[in-house]
């Protein structure tokens, strides 16, 4: 069979005259905005994240398709498989329709697809020229990645089902006929795989053979599994990366196989933040569906993370290396989490601020920066949206000057404090003045001091001088040393917009060590997003009974259209 890479040349001709003359709208370049990290600093280990916008010829693309098999040994990856197949299946349609490649690579189940028009044409590709050494392997790592720690353990396989319903779903396979361990024999068949233009092909040399006879540079990888055979196939990203494709991972159209219960001990879906995230600082830049087709980016049923960006430049309490650690440690299993540090050159931008156009909650660690006024308006929006804050330390002074206005072209807001906290931080005692911290006995029932141990703790940190606080406030902490009155230290505060916020001069980098310090910056978090919480239950739910009713269950009463798969 004639790839269809491989007209005739006067047909390539005509073909090229008739697109100069006539190109259809259906063909227009593809407009997509990849996202990038960038290291802050050499050898920092925090990253900007970035994007930038490219526009690629479709003719030049290909989307492959990773192990979107029809039956897996782990239940949960079947059941999240089947949430986004419907979706996947609508972005190929679209890309087809703009003249994209299109590769199905559903590895060891070439048996099944043996005759089978796509898969002809993909094994009679031509050799390349310049196919790359060990292209036929899988590839562990890259050079690249020897820069970072690879985020998960995946050791244990990454399966996450419960334990009792894993043994039930094995059980079900075997009685299928299927191998417990090994169950797919093809691709799932909410994917349609078109026998005129489509390929299908699980082998490195016959994916390069097509993307060299196609004149593919650009290549998009999506399906299944992230941290497996997505980045260490053949034909993944590691691959295409390293032998010098342009590729990109759609990141809300792919999942992991990470157990919660493995290191470093956080949600599967925030598992798989972390894979992404590495891809993004070593491996390649990625996508995300909406914008081939429209709507929202895919996000699965059960995940409800509120999203918390925490916006950091400060130098002095070293948050940028306190806080990611909290965040990990503590928000990992419950929120989505996003970083924001300021330019360690120009200390007044902050790259990538507009993450938090996309977040529930604004966490704020800024000592006097004053940014460009687009970049202070997205603070701006957030909070004109009523949507919560919370500050520690150094928060009070976020965006000011002391008694100096902002440098031309920069933007302050003196007012941030008391419109945002309802503080009135003025100044603060001495360095060597160690700080008692006490729970006040009025609000020792507030949610905020769940599990903080009644006794008094030290503080390393200067006392803030901050009384006296707006009305609306809710004092929890207060805070004394020697020869001066006492100080709130920990408060809440509805603002004028009706948005909850928190503030704690608390956040040295000893207050870190500090158990009842770190319960209460949990707690205030969670606090801050109930209502979010609450509402994106309530959207999912809605969501859940309008998909059952479209047919395209994302509640998993079944999914897609296999019966092997109707619990």
């Amino acid at each position: 069979m004639r790839s269809p890479c491989r007209l005739p040349s006067l047909l390539l001709v005509t073909l090229a005259t008739l697109a100069v003359s006539q190109r259809s709208p259906a063909f227009d370049d593809l407009s997509l905005i990849l996202r990038h990290r960038v290291e802050t600093a050499e050898g920092s280990g925090r990253y900007h994240t970035l994007t930038r916008q490219e526009t690629w010829d479709p003719a030049k693309t290909a989307i492959i398709v990773c192990d979107m098999w029809d039956l897996h040994h782990c239940l949960n990856a079947v059941r999240r498989e089947g949430e986004f197949a419907p979706r996947l299946e609508q972005l190929l349609q679209s890309a087809r329709e703009q003249g994209v490649t299109i590769i199905h690579a559903p590895s060891s189940c070439m048996d099944f697809y043996e005759g089978h028009p796509a898969r002809q044409r993909a094994q009679a590709a031509p050799p390349a020229a310049n196919l790359p050494h060990e292209i036929g392997a899988w590839c562990h790592r890259i050079p690249e990645e020897e820069r970072g720690k690879y985020p998960i353990d995946q050791s244990d396989g990454g399966e996450d089902d419960d334990v009792a319903e894993h043994a039930e779903w094995a059980a079900k396979l075997v009685a299928m006929g299927r191998n417990p361990k090994a169950p797919w024999k093809r691709q799932i068949d909410v994917l349609t795989v078109d026998a005129d233009r489509d390929f299908i092909s699980d082998q490195g040399d016959e994916v390069w053979n097509i993307l060299e006879d196609c004149g593919i540079d650009n290549v998009i990888l999506t399906g299944v599994h992230t941290n497996m055979c997505v980045l260490g196939r053949p034909f993944g990203l590691r691959q295409l990366a390293k032998n010098g494709k342009h590729v990109v991972l759609m990141r809300d159209l792919t999942d992991t196989m990470y157990n919660p219960q493995a290191w470093p001990y956080v949600s599967h879906f925030t598992g798989t933040d972390l894979i992404v995230g590495h891809i993004e600082k070593f491996v390649c830049p990625t996508i995300t569906s909406d914008q081939r087709i429209g709507g929202e980016p895919f996000v699965f049923q059960h995940d409800t993370r509120p999203h918390v960006v925490f916006l950091i430049g400060e130098k002095e309490y070293r948050t940028n290396e306190t806080l990611p650690r909290f965040a990990l440690e503590q928000l990992g299993k419950d929120y989505r989490v996003s970083f924001v540090f300021a330019d360690t050159t120009d200390r007044n931008q902050f790259p990538g601020i507009k993450a938090l156009e996309d977040a529930d909650i604004l966490f704020v660690s800024v000592r006097r920066r004053t940014p460009p006024p687009e970049q202070l308006d997205v603070v701006r929006q957030h909070v004109a949206a009523g949507k919560p804050v919370v500050g520690i330390r150094t928060a009070s002074h976020a965006f000011t000057l002391r008694g100096k206005p902002a440098p031309a072209g920069l933007a302050s807001w003196p007012e941030f404090d008391a419109q945002i906290f309802g503080g009135n931080y003025s100044n603060h005692h001495g360095n060597k003045l160690i700080a008692t911290v006490n729970i006040i006995p009025e609000h020792a029932g507030h949610p905020i001091l769940d599990g903080v141990a009644t006794a008094a703790f030290t503080s390393g940190g200067s006392l803030y001088v901050v009384t006296p606080l707006a009305a609306g406030t809710s004092p929890l902490l207060m805070g004394r040393v020697a020869g001066h009155g006492p100080e709130p230290m920990a408060w809440t505060f509805t603002r004028a917009d009706g948005g909850r916020s928190f503030y704690t001069s608390l956040g040295y980098p000893d207050d870190f060590q500090t158990p009842a310090f770190v319960r209460i910056l949990k707690n205030a978090i969670d606090w801050v997003a109930e209502e979010t919480r609450a509402d994106k239950a309530s959207a999912t739910a809605d969501q859940c009974r309008i998909r059952r009713r479209s047919g395209v269950s994302v509640c998993y009463v079944r999914m897609g259209r296999h019966v092997a798969v109707a619990l």
